[in-house]
Formats: structure tokens, C-alpha cells, sequence
């Protein structure tokens, strides 16, 4: 199994927003992809906005290509969530899940 991270900075007026982006459009459309396992977000303060965290679980590289495209480490951030941001990670971390 494999975990990809990615985080970005969501202005501080905006964060309610990308929660309810993520539930509604992003979590949703994940589930359909075969390979998909589950997906969490974390969130902290930063010094200018909300950090965010989203830690996806996928059971293969292929499965995260069918999401992500043939440049699986590429962030996939549609404009209208970029717009809430201050900053976001433009390639992702992938990890092989040991335990």
C-alpha cells in the first residue's frame, strides 16, 4: 500500500471552504477510482492562513496514475480550490505503508 502526502497553506477566511471542497468534490471522486482505500486531512494554525495535510491511502502506483496522471507526483489542484490558497505543494510525497 502506498501513502501520498500533500499540504498547502488555505487562507484563514477560506479554510471552511476547502474542508467542505474536500468532503463534496474531492473525497467523493477519489472513492470512484479503483484502487482507492481512504483519505485523511489534518490542519493546523500557520503564521499566514491554515496549514492543510491530505494523506491519501492507494493500494498501487497505477491506481494513484488514474487520479493523478502519467506524472504521478504532480499535484492535482483544480483553480477553484487554488484560488483559497496561499500556497500549495506543486509535486506530492509518495511512501510505501511498512506497517
Amino acid at each position: 500500500m502506498i501513502s501520498r502526502h500533500w499540504g498547502a497553506i488555505v487562507k484563514r477566511e477560506r479554510a471552511s471552504d476547502y474542508i467542505a471542497h474536500l468532503r463534496s468534490e474531492t473525497f467523493p471522486r477519489l472513492r470512484t477510482i479503483d484502487g482507492f482505500v481512504a483519505a485523511t486531512m489534518q490542519r493546523r494554525d500557520a503564521d499566514d492562513g491554515q496549514e492543510f495535510v491530505v494523506i491519501t491511502h492507494w493500494r498501487s502506483m497505477d491506481a494513484i496514475r488514474a487520479f493523478a496522471g502519467a506524472d504521478a507526483e504532480a499535484a492535482v489542484v483544480p483553480p477553484h480550490a487554488r484560488a483559497m490558497m496561499v500556497s500549495c505543494d506543486a509535486r506530492v510525497r509518495h511512501y510505501e505503508i511498512v506497517e
